[in-house]
């Protein structure tokens, strides 16, 4: 892979890991053909910042494969309107993808110096309509709620409920579930009650902060 040409490397990525893998959503497309991948990952890795695979950016936290990033937030159908909360967001590069989808985003991050780097890096991209704010990453944030979309980065056991609890009516939340190999599932909120639904087969880095508890359902 060319290294020097980020541009082409970025819409290669669209054309060859997302088009043919059925992420048909012209919006997440253009989306993920717009954020620069390369910004998010620290400097030794930005030549491989488009692979087709899971980039580990800080301890624990990664840039989930393209293609099953972008499958996920396409099951979400995210509008214009919406405001999104995205667990678990690392260096950002979620955010401001979900960001150039989404009215708002709270980026949530339970590290101080990943909300640091984050922010810096927002900022510097001037994605204004993303606010990373550091707490627990299963509590959510319910101050900033409710969300019409929320977003978990790496895979966990199961839903938690404090995160379920925070949609609005009509609200999803997209995550992939369990691994070897996990399953990309998308839950929503109707009339008081939460429907999960299985999308596709998924494998998924296991985020450690968030392994099950109690407050896990569904």
């Amino acid at each position: 892979m060319m290294t020097e040409n980020f541009a082409t490397a970025r819409h290669s990525m669209v054309l060859s890991q997302l088009r043919p893998n059925n992420v048909t959503s012209d919006s997440v497309a253009e989306a993920m053909d717009t954020i620069p991948r390369e910004e998010f990952v620290p400097k030794n890795l930005r030549g491989v910042a488009y692979m087709d695979e899971d980039l580990e950016v800080a301890n624990n936290r990664y840039l989930i494969e393209p293609r099953i990033f972008a499958l996920l937030i396409q099951a979400a159908k995210i509008t214009k309107t919406d405001v999104v909360l995205d667990v678990a967001c690392g260096t950002g590069y979620s955010s401001a993808v979900l960001g150039h989808l989404a009215q708002a985003v709270v980026a949530l991050e339970e590290s101080e110096e990943m909300v640091a780097q984050a922010t810096e890096t927002l900022t510097g991209l001037e994605a204004d309509n993303v606010a990373v704010i550091e707490g627990s990453l299963v509590e959510g944030n319910a101050k900033q709620g409710p969300y019409n979309v929320i977003h978990i980065n790496g895979a966990v056991d199961a839903a938690p409920e404090s995160l379920l609890n925070q949609l609005s009516e009509d609200g999803r939340l997209v995550c992939v579930v369990g691994s070897n190999p996990g399953v990309a599932k998308i839950y929503s909120r109707q009339g008081g009650g939460f429907y999960a639904k299985s999308l596709f087969n998924a494998a998924a880095p296991v985020n450690q902060s968030m392994k099950k508890s109690a407050s896990f359902s569904l």
